[in-house]
């Protein structure tokens, strides 16, 4: 049964990157993330438009190439969740999130008993179709799922060291977007009042053995960021970079032709 190596990179204390999947059907892109060297892939089922069998062949593509899928499920609901590990998603996101009694229920979904409510279902491709015991794989399936929660906003930093504290919760995810808007400072995020709430969330996280992460716009905001302690840091989505690189070609090209000579 595959390892989960971006579980097994964080354990060591080491920072990981990924990039988000939103927009483009294809498979092909987590292929793509995989030989560029991303060590996961973040699958979006709240804002992109996926629906389950697009996402399976994703997390597909991402496990035979050795690059985690994590999916960011569009509601906190039990079937969602289990479809898409029993599909062989290696992580799950849990968007906004401010109640940590919805928190502690939504985590059991995750893992086996006895410490979760996750059915046993298994299907063979989740497993590479290996003869293995209910004892092997529930084991093997518990410590190599990722559980993330998203924070999102003020209610959600106010409850941090009450949330932080629940058992079975892996990293935080800041989503600075929707944490901007409720700070009263959209899209600002180099705000002096955005820095400083994320800076007081890493410590936090520190403080209870939590990563903490973060999905970022660009390279340069992840950057920043992994630079002040964040560990799952995200670099933006696929059509930015291909637009970013698209846009950058084409000003090379235009650039070099109005050297020539008429």
């Amino acid at each position: 049964m595959r390892v989960n190596k971006t579980r097994e990179r964080l354990s060591k204390g080491e920072t990981v990157f990924g990039c988000g999947l939103q927009v483009y059907r294809s498979p092909e892109i987590a292929r793509t993330f995989a030989a560029a060297g991303f060590d996961y892939v973040f699958i979006d089922m709240e804002h992109g438009s996926f629906d389950l069998e697009t996402v399976q062949d994703m997390i597909k593509a991402s496990v035979d190439n050795g690059i985690t899928p994590i999916v960011r499920v569009c509601e906190l609901l039990y079937s969602l969740c289990a479809r898409l590990l029993d599909t062989g998603a290696e992580g799950i996101i849990l968007p906004r999130v401010e109640d940590p009694a919805i928190l502690k229920e939504a985590l059991s979904w995750l893992r086996f008993p006895p410490v979760g409510k996750r059915g046993y279902g298994v299907n063979p491709t989740m497993i590479g179709y290996e003869a293995r015991g209910f004892h092997e794989i529930i084991e093997h399936q518990n410590r190599n799922t990722l559980a993330v929660v998203q924070f999102e906003s003020t209610t959600a930093v106010e409850r941090a060291d009450e949330l932080l504290s629940i058992p079975g919760l892996d990293i935080i995810m800041v989503g600075p977007a929707d944490l901007s808007i409720s700070l009263g400072v959209p899209g600002q995020f180099e705000h002096p009042l955005l820095v400083s709430t994320v800076d007081g969330l890493i410590e936090k996280c520190n403080r209870h053995g939590v990563v903490p992460g973060i999905q970022t716009r660009s390279t340069a905001m992840a950057k920043f960021w992994a630079e002040r302690g964040m560990r799952f840091v995200g670099a933006g989505a696929e059509h930015g970079l291909l637009l970013e690189k698209s846009r950058e070609t084409v000003s090379q090209l235009r650039t070099a032709s109005a050297a020539q000579p008429a």
